[in-house]
């Protein structure tokens, strides 16, 4: 999480257990800059400026390559007064100038980041300023504090404020400057010989997470202690990761995470600039939000969510915090960006779904990692592995739901959602996941849309108006209502593993056609809608009208569960298997048929003597221009087929399936008994004249069964007797009934009509 523009970007495995009490900040001499304090290399040149010694040869190597803490050992065997002149001359140093504008606020931003939520303080800082203590003075706080060599076991019962090196004293005290860890000797004592601060370290690193603030990549405190923990690497006790707050200037940030990295510490950097203004932003934007608890989360929410989140950007990362935030377990946050008015933008769906989450993060979602890092690993906030309690049970036979259950967070991110049902962008966002919908996700839309069609119902128009008003799009016009529909009952066809027809056609070639496979073809050319548009997160969605946004944002097509099923059935044309089994399919594939007609109706495609069906299936006879561009006109073919060989075996079971098909809606089904009709050793010829000339002659007519038409009379006019050729004629000569065409035509158009 970035908490300020241009402020490093705080890893959220380190937020998470920073909330847990498993932090430890190690605090550096950069966070007392803003007291006017000097970081180690300028105070030991104000040492030497402050005691009037110019550098030898062998002190100027020291302060070149950084070894300040050398530099300092020199000095005192060089000068008069030794020691006690050093340290009383670097207590004057480090007096803070407490005028200064926020010379204490990342102290105490420190101190209230450094305390747990059960109240226990646990902070280490290597600087010998007071500046804590002011703030713990002023603020009132009862903090315990510890000074070197007296140092605590930092184990779960630590409670107290460390100072690693010492402090300087508050009044006048030799020992306590005598006791400072400052020059290379008082490093060695520390660290290699009496070795008190290593084994604070050791312990602490191994039972806590530490994270250093305001240190230098090439700082010698820092080096000290990396150099404590190589002995218990060499031994394989790899300590839990550490963290470091680091600067960098133009151009060298990929450089400096290296060399953090070399340190064994993940960086979380940041860009010089104006004394590490950054720095100290960021950890006082962590502090008053960790203060604030939910309600400091809640905040990030109401002040950043209601932008669109393409605005975030690497410098000003506002859609990290409110992701930061989101993820919060109480899902409380994430209540508040449900309920947000106005709604937030539907683009939040867009960094809802970046993987931006590893292995690592995991323990953020109570979920345990495993050992062994998997780098591959990575997941977003809307798809993310399941703890124990929410994750369904393993088994050879399932146990409870098939899906995992959802917890707060992703309920109200949900809640959410259903604010922009209208939305067609949030239809195709869903349907191209590629995944089975979440039960809870279906009963959610079925629940929202009961209760708007209640207050629909109940004439609640304020109601309804008042929800418009904060969530344009909330409420679903009929088209859309249609398509969710179609979604929450399965028939939207997901742009994941689609069934394989090439594997069900070599096991029927194996096997026959068995029951089960009788039924997985059913499954295979059940028909679905499949959605199609553009999801430009970076276009706005407007206040637009339902049918134009439908227009040029949504496509819908009828399709089959199974992919190219053309290929499939030109294969099976010369199977002998295949033609033997033909006549018991009739009634699926018309049933299935049916289903294909009835979903077109629900999209607004088809009508009781309107369906179309004659431009994507020109003919239903064999013929060229049936181009085969859309699979579901499979159906029509198999139907064909499938009558063509019922005919042959059980005319009169043929004959009975023609005559469902004229009583059914849909010209498709017109056609095909127009077709069967040609085939003159079932339908007696006067019948189909019949078939031909009901409702008012329309079929005669219309365009939707043209070509059968024309096939037909082709066909029956040489087998009709006078009287029926007489009825046909008049038929013809009377033209087309009046109320197939619009009012308003001309009378000469009407005439050539």
């Amino acid at each position: 999480m970035q908490f300020v523009s241009n402020g490093p970007d705080i890893p959220e495995r380190l937020l998470q257990a920073h909330e847990e009490g498993e932090v430890v900040l190690f605090c550096g001499a950069g966070i007392s800059c803003p007291a006017g304090l000097p970081l180690f290399g300028k105070l030991v040149k104000d040492l030497y400026a402050a005691l009037n010694h110019t550098p030898d040869d062998l002190q100027a190597v020291a302060i070149k390559t950084k070894q300040f803490d050398r530099a300092i050992g020199l000095l005192e065997h060089r000068i008069v007064g030794g020691r006690e002149s050093v340290r009383d001359c670097v207590a004057t140093i480090l007096e803070p100038d407490l005028s200064l504008p926020g010379a204490t606020a990342t102290h105490e931003a420190l101190l209230t980041l450094g305390r747990s939520k059960d109240g226990r303080t646990r902070l280490v800082t290597t600087n010998f300023d007071c500046l804590f203590e002011e703030v713990i003075a002023k603020k009132r706080l009862t903090i315990e504090r510890c000074e070197a060599p007296l140092l605590p076991v930092p184990k779960n019962r630590w409670d107290a404020l460390v100072y690693l090196h010492g402090q300087l004293p508050v009044a006048s005290g030799r020992g306590d400057l005598d006791r400072l860890v400052l020059s290379s000797g008082d490093f060695g004592l520390a660290y290699l010989t009496e070795r008190w601060a290593a084994r604070f370290l050791g312990e602490l690193f191994r039972n806590f997470t530490v994270c250093f603030v305001g240190y230098s990549i090439d700082d010698p405190v820092l080096r000290y202690m990396m150099d404590a923990l190589a002995a218990d690497r060499l031994l394989g006790e790899a300590p839990i990761e550490m963290f470091a707050f680091g600067s960098y200037s133009k151009g060298k940030e990929d450089q400096r995470a290296r060399e953090w990295d070399a340190k064994n510490v993940t960086p979380i950097l940041y860009r010089e600039h104006w004394n590490h203004r950054y720095l100290h932003r960021t950890l006082h934007a962590w502090a008053d939000t960790y203060r604030d608890g939910i309600r400091g989360k809640e905040s990030i929410v109401v002040r950043h969510a209601v932008s669109p989140p393409w605005a975030s950007t690497k410098q000003d990362d506002f859609a990290g915090r409110v992701l930061g935030a989101l993820s919060d377990r109480s899902g409380v946050p994430a209540r508040r960006f449900a309920d947000l008015d106005p709604v937030p933008s539907l683009a939040w769906l867009e960094p809802l779904s970046e993987n931006r989450y590893q292995q690592a993060d995991m323990v953020r979602f109570d979920v345990p990692p495993h050992g062994t890092q998997d780098a591959s690993l990575r997941f977003s906030l809307i798809l993310r592995p399941s703890p124990y309690t929410h994750a369904p049970w393993m088994g050879l036979f399932a146990e409870g739901a098939a899906a995992s259950r959802w917890d707060e967070v992703m309920f109200q991110l949900a809640r959410w959602l259903m604010r922009h049902l209208g939305d067609p962008k949030l239809l195709l966002w869903v349907t191209e996941r590629g995944l089975p919908i979440h039960r809870e996700f279906t009963d959610q839309v079925e629940r929202c849309l009961r209760q708007l069609d209640g207050l629909a119902h109940a004439g609640k128009v304020d109601e309804l108006n008042r929800i418009r008003m904060h969530a344009p799009n909330a409420i679903p016009g009929p088209r859309m209502r249609t398509l969710w529909r179609l979604v929450v009952t399965g028939r939207v066809k997901t742009s994941g593993p689609a069934i394989d027809a090439y594997d069900w056609h070599e096991r029927f070639e194996r096997d026959g056609r068995t029951p089960i496979l009788r039924l997985e073809l059913r499954d295979m050319l059940t028909p679905r809608v499949l959605l199609r548009g553009s999801l430009n997160w970076d276009d706005a969605p407007e206040e637009s009208g339902e049918a134009e946004h439908l227009k040029d944002g949504v496509d819908r097509e009828i399709v089959l569960s199974a992919d190219h099923v053309h290929a499939m059935l030109a294969e099976l044309h010369n199977s002998v298997r295949w033609s033997g089994v033909l006549s018991d399919l009739l009634d699926d594939f018309s049933a299935l048929l049916r289903d294909a007609m009835d979903l077109a109706r629900e999209l607004g495609r088809a009508e009781d003597k309107e369906d179309l069906s004659y431009v994507d299936q020109p003919s239903i006879g064999d013929h060229e221009q049936n181009r085969r561009f859309h699979d579901w006109t499979a159906l029509i073919e198999l139907c064909r087929d499938a009558w063509l060989a019922a005919a042959k075996a059980t005319p009169e079971r043929a004959r009975r399936v023609v005559e469902t098909w004229c009583s059914a809606p849909y010209p498709v089904f017109r056609r095909l008994a127009f077709f069967a009709a040609t085939q003159d050793v079932v339908v007696p010829p006067k019948q189909a004249l019949d078939w031909l000339l009901t409702d008012d002659h329309w079929w005669l007519w219309t365009v939707e069964t043209q070509r059968e038409t024309m096939r037909l009379l082709v066909a029956i006019v040489p087998r009709l007797d006078a009287e029926a050729l007489s009825k046909l004629e008049r038929a013809i000569l009377a033209g087309p009934p009046r109320f197939m065409f619009k009012a308003d035509i001309e009378p000469e158009r009407w005439a050539r009509i």
